[in-house]
């Protein structure tokens, strides 16, 4: 499980075919990893990796033909948002979060607001139904509270710090993001599912 605070933004330094997908390098220098194990999970923009090799100032992942297929982000030279998973001592400062990506969105505009940045994303279909206003969402593995929707649409407000300490500053419309919506509402829809049922 992870929180969407993202510790330290890496690069994609290297990406080798595999059997099953590709291994993936990520150079991290601002990652502690001085307590890291193999097999330790990590989101690299929200994504749930199992580190494969830890050596220096990063890690290896193997990413699955899957993965690749239903998220975006993992081509050499990308700045990825990293988090190490949580542990139960540890504060909660964003919401609970997977890093199991629901779908890929597209960034639809980026607007300045004072010194903060309004996005609005479009959402695919399978994420839209999960969203809601003031409720919770990850963008590239980033907590985000939603502000608005419009049909497929949502908006939110991203603050200089979330600009300054993740990749979110980068963002410009057209721009593709892995999206993982609120636990919370899929639990909510399976419940539904079920009295509806009954």
């Amino acid at each position: 499980m992870f929180t969407g605070i993202v510790t330290v933004v890496g690069t994609v330094a290297s990406v080798d075919a595999t059997a099953g997908g590709v291994r993936i390098r990520i150079a991290a220098p601002g990652l502690c990893l001085a307590d890291g194990q193999v097999g330790e999970s990590i989101a690299v923009n929200g994504v749930c990796l199992t580190a494969v090799v830890i050596s220096g100032a990063g890690f290896d992942a193997d990413v699955s033909r899957e993965t690749l297929r239903c998220t975006a982000g993992f081509e050499p030279g990308v700045r990825v948002n990293l988090e190490r998973a949580l542990r139960l001592a540890d504060r909660l400062g964003g919401h609970l979060m997977s890093g199991h990506v629901d779908g890929v969105g597209v960034v639809a505009s980026v607007e300045p607001a004072g010194d903060n940045r309004v996005c609005w994303f479009e959402a695919p279909h399978e994420v839209a139904r999960y969203v809601a206003v003031k409720g919770s969402i990850a963008i590239n593995g980033v907590s985000l509270t939603v502000n608005e929707v419009k049909d497929m649409l949502f908006s939110v407000n991203i603050i200089p710090h979330t600009l300054a300490a993740t990749t979110l500053g980068a963002l410009t419309a057209g721009a593709r993001v892995n999206l993982e919506a609120d636990t919370v509402a899929r639990y909510v829809e399976r419940l539904n599912a079920f009295g509806a049922q009954s």
